[in-house]
């Protein structure tokens, strides 16, 4: 259909469609669009907060998705603890909040799968630096 926007990741297992994949997922829940006048980026996890529960529940399961996938990795335990963790904290945050428009505002702050992202890019960039692309498409982290 025109207008529409299609993503044509990859399926495979190999670490390089791994990337891109973990790369796309971050930017859904965590840079999805920009708000106009104060620049600053909001992605699906900070939306999904603005319904109770549910919200946080979905956004944790889509946040669990990447933790799933540096696990495919073969990336180490202590990582993927800390990377579930990230996940975790991102989630009760959302949960504490009793309104939900300010539960959005520890979500904006605290960006689990950015930092689960930057994870996985070093990982990545270390045992397999073949995957690395051009920064600003979807380079490696620093």
């Amino acid at each position: 259909m025109p207008g529409q926007a299609r993503l044509n990741l990859p399926v495979g297992t190999d670490p390089a469609s791994v990337r891109q994949r973990v790369e796309a997922m971050e930017r859904i829940l965590e840079r999805l669009v920009t708000i106009p006048g104060i620049k600053r980026e909001v992605g699906l996890d900070a939306m999904l907060d603005l319904v109770p529960v549910v919200g946080d529940i979905a956004a944790a399961a889509l946040g669990a998705y990447i933790v799933w996938e540096a696990k495919n990795l073969g990336m180490s335990r202590w990582k993927i603890a800390r990377m579930t963790g990230n996940v975790g904290v991102n989630w009760l945050l959302g949960l504490a909040s009793v309104v939900p428009v300010v539960g959005v505002i520890p979500t904006l702050l605290f960006r689990s799968n950015t930092y689960n992202l930057r994870m996985i890019k070093r990982h990545l960039d270390k045992h397999h630096p073949e995957t690395a692309t051009i920064e600003g498409e979807l380079g490696p982290s620093r």
